[in-house]
């Protein structure tokens, strides 16, 4: 009858289009009654496939159970999404539809719009959006034993799909020869888009209902990365979570975020304190950046860089054995003498990040950290000032030299 309608002409065409309007938003409860009941059927039916699988072991039966269930999740998914397009869709094209189902049609179409350009990223990011909508209203259902199983479903195809985008990400940061800088700025903010992601809706996920895979030290990182959710979050404020996320992602995502882009990450970071530590005016905030930076660069070659086996460049891997010896002669003194302990840490990491500055090819003006670094060795006694000084480009310059 729509169709039809479309075809006549004459002087009382709002008439016709009225009645279609009409008929149209009566036949969508229909759709969505119907959608909703193959719905329920296929998750049924993919439940049962899932708990199958999962039991199945090493028995002969496993490989089979296997081939079951991706059948079933396929029709499952495919349910799933021609109810985003018969219901959903339709109820916004007629303007019936909720504040909810409005959100969730822009986000079906934010995911879609990837497929062209970003299609690994498409593949998993889809499944993703069409079982967090299924979910929701799994939630909001009631139904306890229901949810109970669904959750033990979705969390693990969850973990699997996530894996899946955080692994097309590595790829895309380690290779170098087609990532420009623009690029890879990019590729950091959906890194930590996505960790975060995972961690407030999975990980949390797995904690309230007490899945037994969590690590202890895990479930500690995350009630620190909490901390972070209240309140206005300052730059260092979300640097420091950015590193707790990053933390939580070597004991999660070992293969899928591998060493090689989570030392690309932390440097990522590195540069963002350093640049916030120079340009900071207020001394207590300064200090305070400084201070996150110190604790950075600790994690950055304690949990990260002693961990490396592999060293592309045996220049790199000797200049770090070398930090490393100093650095585990410092820790010597934490018992016997802990200010002291502290002191020669920080110049350890200042004389370090003072050599890795100059020799980096970065277009970033370090200049005004170098001099707040240099200030930090003086007060340390690692560099003093000599008497004499000069002139240079109309500046007053003081001769600098390392203490003995």
């Amino acid at each position: 009858m729509e169709e039809r309608s479309l075809r006549i002409t004459g002087t009382d065409k709002t008439f016709f289009n009225k009645i279609t309007k009409t008929l149209t938003k009566m036949l969508i409860p229909t759709k969505i009654g119907i959608n909703g009941m193959l719905i329920s059927i296929k998750r049924n039916n993919l439940l049962k496939a899932f708990e199958a699988y999962e039991n199945s072991g090493e028995h002969y039966n496993q490989k089979e159970a296997e081939e079951k269930y991706d059948s079933a999740y396929e029709s499952y998914l495919e349910t799933l999404d021609k109810y985003v397009m018969d219901s959903i869709y339709k109820k916004v094209k007629n303007d019936t539809a909720s504040d909810f189902e409005k959100e969730a049609l822009s986000k079906y179409y934010e995911v879609t719009s990837l497929k062209e350009n970003e299609y690994v990223e498409y593949k998993n990011r889809k499944q993703k959006y069409l079982l967090e909508l299924d979910n929701e209203g799994i939630q909001l259902s009631g139904k306890e034993k229901l949810i109970d199983r669904y959750n033990q479903f979705y969390i693990s195809k969850m973990d699997t799909l996530y894996k899946g985008i955080l692994k097309n990400y590595s790829i895309k940061l380690a290779d170098t020869m087609n990532t420009y800088e623009a690029s890879k700025e990019w590729i950091y903010t959906k890194i930590f888009y996505t960790l975060e992601e995972y961690i407030q809706n999975i990980l949390a996920l797995k904690i309230r209902i007490k899945n037994d895979t969590i690590a202890k030290d895990v479930i500690k990182e995350y009630e620190t990365y909490e901390t972070y959710t209240v309140g206005k979050l300052d730059t260092r404020d979300n640097i420091e979570k950015k590193v707790l996320l990053l933390n939580i992602s070597r004991k999660l995502f070992t293969h899928s975020l591998p060493l090689i882009v989570a030392i690309q990450c932390y440097e990522k970071l590195l540069k963002d304190a350093r640049v916030l530590v120079q340009d900071t005016k207020i001394a207590t905030k300064r200090e305070k950046a400084y201070s996150m930076l110190i604790n950075l660069f600790e994690d950055y070659h304690v949990k990260l860089l002693s961990t490396k086996v592999y060293w592309e460049n045996p220049k790199d891997r000797d200049e770090f054995k070398s930090f490393w010896n100093t650095y585990k002669e410092t820790c010597k003194l934490k018992e016997t003498n802990f200010i002291e302990y502290i002191r020669q840490k920080e110049i350890l990491f200042i004389k370090n990040d003072l050599k890795k500055i100059k020799e980096s090819n970065t277009k970033t003006d370090y200049s005004k950290l170098i001099t707040y670094y240099k200030r930090k060795l003086i007060d340390y006694g690692a560099l003093r000032e000599l008497k004499n000084a000069y002139i240079s480009k109309g500046n007053y310059i003081k001769k600098l030299k390392e203490a003995a």
